[in-house]
């Protein structure tokens, strides 16, 4: 793989990386660089991007779920972190419940089956992190019931784990059909699906929690393979420069705060934290240290 990055002069890269308002100026070729050319060639959806990355090498550099990099670290795959956000957002909005249940409170989860799309999702790390420290959740008492493996082969999922076929269904459906009682989903709760969300203010929920432990809930970041970032130290500071460009043209910012930090120092409580919820939910074996995350080459980036 190193043979495919030239020591100098410019190169062109096979990039995974979805369409957003603070990726569009680089989707688009709004913002470029003679020395490097992000060839897009990924899917629209960004998740769908992932396995490919992880499990067949599918792209040079790419956006990566955080809960999915720190798998891929711990396994050994050759891609280092950037600490550049594409994805950030305060996450209490996304888990909801069957009213025909009853009014229910996060403990209620205990003893019940929450739907998700996969144990290793990072929003859904998130909010099981919410639910463990802030609200008290026993999070072993809950039954996950999965509908997808993890985007690493090497994961088996926990004994509370249970795989389900949606078969054409949707989590939504599954939870207003009785066949679990609550679901993180993939976007916000909508009450007119006929979920109603587990906090009934989830925005003022989500501002006192960030009070509480000013921490960025990061989503998915950028990720570059290991040898380009050996062989091309000047090529990776170019890519984070053109992301935090793009990003600058179109800031986004929930309860007074940007969810899309770039730099090491900005990201590093987030991190942290998304690290600890990785490991005590057996995501990953090992609590790692922020900065083995990275390299000689981004641990500097945003200095």
């Amino acid at each position: 793989m190193a043979d495919r990055y030239p020591k100098d002069g410019p190169v062109t890269l096979r990039t995974h990386l979805a369409d957003r308002p603070n990726t569009h100026a680089v989707t688009a070729g709004l913002v470029t660089s003679p020395l490097v050319r992000l060839d897009i060639c990924g899917p629209k959806a960004a998740p769908q991007g992932f396995k490919p990355l992880v499990r067949e090498n599918a792209f040079d550099v790419a956006e990566l779920s955080i809960v999915t990099y720190l798998q891929a670290l711990f396994y050994g795959k050759p891609l280092v972190l950037l600490p550049a956000v594409v994805l950030g957002r305060f996450q209490h909005g996304f888990i909801g419940y069957r009213p025909a249940a009853g009014d229910l409170a996060p403990r209620d989860l205990e003893g019940r089956r929450v739907g998700i799309r996969s144990h290793t999702v990072t929003t859904v790390a998130w909010v099981r992190g919410i639910l463990a420290h802030d609200y008290g959740v026993d999070l072993d008492r809950v039954t996950w019931v999965s509908h997808e493996e993890s985007h690493l082969a090497e994961f088996q999922d926990p004994p509370n784990v249970e795989r389900i076929d949606l078969k054409g269904r949707t989590l939504e459906q599954l939870v207003i059909e009785g066949e679990v009682d609550a679901a993180i989903l993939g976007a916000p709760v909508n009450e007119r699906s006929g979920i109603r969300p587990l906090f009934p203010d989830p925005a003022a929920a989500a501002a006192a929690w960030y009070g509480a432990h000013g921490v960025v809930p990061i989503n998915h970041l950028f990720v570059v393979n290991t040898d380009l970032s050996k062989t091309r130290p000047d090529v990776v500071h170019e890519i984070y420069r053109l992301l935090r460009q793009a990003k600058e043209a179109s800031p986004a910012i929930e309860h007074g705060v940007d969810v899309l930090p770039f730099g090491v120092e900005a990201n590093r409580k987030n991190l942290d934290l998304a690290i600890q919820y990785a490991f005590e939910q057996k995501i990953i074996p090992r609590r790692f240290v922020v900065d083995e995350l990275f390299d000689e080459t981004t641990l500097g980036l945003g200095a």
